[in-house]
């Protein structure tokens, strides 16, 4: 099985508590991914925040006519430092997400490690260079741009 990774950082003038609050904050997510992704939070999530062992549901369109499931594990939280998803079921054979989030002088510097890989053999890394990496860089592209315009003003 072939383990892709994807990184992102973004600095965002914001405090840490700011940042934590948002992005600790499950039900957020649909806020800061692409409206053609159709994302819809399956579990009842109410205002809570994110913990470990917290599993949530989803239901996702990653191409126009594909609707999927996809369930995954809040596996490891600690409060204003970081926390990791896992996909538990879903279109991956893995998914290992972690979110970092460091206080830097005028704001904070959040980063996003993604390491992933796709099920059936060669015909999953076909699909991922065709496809499938250029769809998760835009995702990250979009929430890049969505928190640019949220947190800059």
């Amino acid at each position: 099985m072939k383990i892709y990774q994807l990184r992102q950082e973004q600095f965002l003038p914001i405090s840490l508590d700011k940042a934590w609050n948002f992005f600790s904050t499950p039900k957020n997510l649909e806020k800061i991914t692409p409206e053609d992704m159709s994302f819809q939070i399956l579990s009842d999530l109410g205002d809570g925040k994110a913990y470990a062992g917290q599993i949530i549901n989803y239901k996702v369109s990653p191409f126009k006519g594909v609707k999927m499931r996809w369930t995954t594990e809040i596996c490891h939280c600690e409060d204003r430092k970081y926390f990791v998803d896992e996909q538990r079921f879903g279109p991956y054979s893995f998914w290992h997400h972690k979110h970092f989030f460091n206080e830097v002088e005028g704001g904070v510097k959040m980063i996003d490690i993604v390491d992933y890989a796709l099920p059936l053999g060669i015909l999953g890394q076909l699909a991922h260079t065709i496809f499938v990496r250029k769809k998760l860089v835009g995702i990250f592209e979009y929430r890049f741009q969505i928190l640019e315009k949220k947190f800059s003003q």
